[in-house]
């Protein structure tokens, strides 16, 4: 029964190391659990600790997440890997563009987004600032559908959208997992 378990589970834990925070590096993942489309984690790293509510699914080089720390709980971050195939040589945030997140047919959250490189890292990291990243995180948790417009020149979108079912647990999990982190 466990093997098979874990087989099940083994693309998915794969998945989720590369998907780790853009200053971070390698980080031991831990206490992963599943949310329909959606998974909640723990990162360790030493004493630095970070939970994390990812979905993967959406996208076979792409993943979301929020982020949270001990200490910051109440602030987490949004951010998106994109996988490139090759090895970056620098770490550089290489532009700052504006960004806006919708859930549904619901109300827009205009933000902008930082595009970041990470030396020996084979992805670059998009991080999201919003006004009020709490008001987005509860459309999150209650929508069904999470679409995101990146403006990367005038006139130039990069669209993506990301399955919201399981975020609501996910989230609700990984703020359980950054406070038990915060002692």
């Amino acid at each position: 029964m466990l093997p098979t378990v874990l087989r099940r589970l083994l693309p998915g834990l794969l998945a989720l190391a590369v998907a780790i925070p853009a200053q971070a590096g390698r980080y031991n993942i831990d206490a992963v659990e599943r949310h329909e489309a959606w998974h909640s984690l723990r990162l360790t790293l030493g004493e630095e600790r970070h939970a994390r509510a990812v979905e993967q699914h959406s996208y076979s080089d792409t993943v979301f997440s929020v982020n949270a720390s001990p200490g910051a709980c109440d602030r987490p971050w949004l951010e998106m890997r994109v996988e490139l195939g090759e090895v970056q040589a620098e770490s550089a945030t290489v532009n700052r563009v504006p960004a806006d997140l919708l859930v549904d047919e619901g109300r827009v959250h205009a933000g902008q987004a930082a595009f970041i490189t990470e030396r020996g890292n084979s992805g670059f990291y998009v991080r999201f600032t919003l006004p009020d990243t709490a008001a987005a995180l509860a459309d999150m948790r209650s929508g069904e559908v999470l679409r995101l417009r990146i403006h990367r020149a005038e006139q130039d979108y990069w669209f993506l959208v990301f399955r919201l079912e399981g975020a609501r647990a996910a989230l609700d999990r990984m703020h359980r997992l950054c406070r038990a982190a915060a002692g």
